[in-house]
Parts: structure tokens; sequence; C-alpha cells
């Protein structure tokens, strides 16, 4: 089995020993996430913008994605973003989970884990 990693140049890629990607076995596991902004909203964004590139870099878009794995500190910020999920995701919503946690830096208000299948 081959095994590609996508790197997208992240400052905590070097410093905790982690990809953006791997793909193996017919899937593409995208790790946490995390994006610039503000705001929820324009660090959802963000995020998404940097999943779709490590997907695309893969051979794979939103449209294969089979679970979504979403990390917030504050649950009450989750529901600014659903709109913007559901327009990326369309027709072809993963299986998701949303846990309030605490993020690696207080300023990151959303992480977004994917898991995708490679497309045949």
């Amino acid at each position: 089995m081959t095994i590609k990693r996508i790197s997208s140049g992240g400052e905590f890629e070097k410093k905790v020993g982690y990809c953006r990607a791997v793909v193996g076995g017919g899937f593409v596991h995208v790790a946490g996430t995390v994006g610039q902004g503000e705001d929820v909203v324009s660090q959802c964004r963000s995020a998404l913008d940097i999943i779709a590139k490590a997907l695309a870099e893969a051979g794979a878009s939103f449209a294969d994605v089979v679970r979504v794995n979403y990390y917030l500190p504050d649950r009450a910020e989750f529901d600014a973003c659903w709109p913007m999920l559901a327009e990326t995701f369309g027709d072809n919503p993963p299986a998701a989970t949303m846990i309030e946690c605490g993020l690696i830096d207080p300023k990151y208000r959303i992480e977004i884990e994917v898991t995708a299948l490679l497309p045949q």
C-alpha cells in the first residue's frame, strides 16, 4: 500500500510533527484544521479553504467527504457556521460530530477534521 503525505506548510506541522493530510487505503485523512480570521465564521471559511486544497491535491473534493468532526471552544458559536457548511457539502452531507473543547490557542474558534474516500 502506498501512503502519500500532503503538507500545507502550516506553522504547527513541523512543531508538532504531523502533515495536513495522509492518503492511504483509499481514504484521505485531513488533520484538524484551524483557519485565520477574527471570528468563527471567517476562521471556518479559511479552514475550509485549506481543507479544499488538501483534498484537491489528494484527488478528492468535499463531495467525497464521508466524515467531518468540528471542534469548538464555545458550542454557541457553531450555528453561525451552519449555512456555510451546508453550502460546502451540498447534496453530499457527511456523517458529522461537533465537540466542545479547548483548542491549541485561545484565538482559534473552530477546528475541522475530515475523512474522504478517494474517487474511483
